[in-house]
């Protein structure tokens, strides 16, 4: 399934200029990333380890559950790292969008202080 006028329209010009691929089966495809050496971070609730305690230095994938159900069991049993968005006050938990842009933040932060 690819992208359609919706989703394009709500990514504000984004689909135009990042790439992205439909894959049939995304734990397959997981692993091959993996033996190019992509390390694969999942985000789940209930993990030990956030955000912030992992390298997001390297070459990443991340992979981000449903909103609602999370991620499959194939897929999270796939991942290299799990780790979670800590929440503070109320707030017990983000929107697939928001996490994305939670976790993106992290690789670009990160990477700006490897220079």
């Amino acid at each position: 399934m690819g992208l359609n006028t919706t989703v394009a329209k709500v990514a504000s010009g984004a689909a135009e200029t990042v790439p992205y691929i439909t894959v049939t089966n995304l734990a397959r495809t997981l692993r091959e990333l993996q033996e190019r050496g992509i390390w694969v971070i999942g985000t789940a609730d209930g993990t030990e380890k956030t955000l912030y305690d992992v390298d997001f230095k390297g070459p990443i994938a991340l992979v981000m559950g449903a909103e609602g159900e999370g991620m499959r069991r194939l897929t999270r049993e796939t991942c290299d790292e799990l780790v979670s968005i800590p929440m503070a006050g109320g707030v017990e938990s983000l929107n697939v969008s928001v996490a994305s842009g939670v976790c993106l933040y992290e690789a670009v932060r990160q990477r700006r202080l490897k220079r």
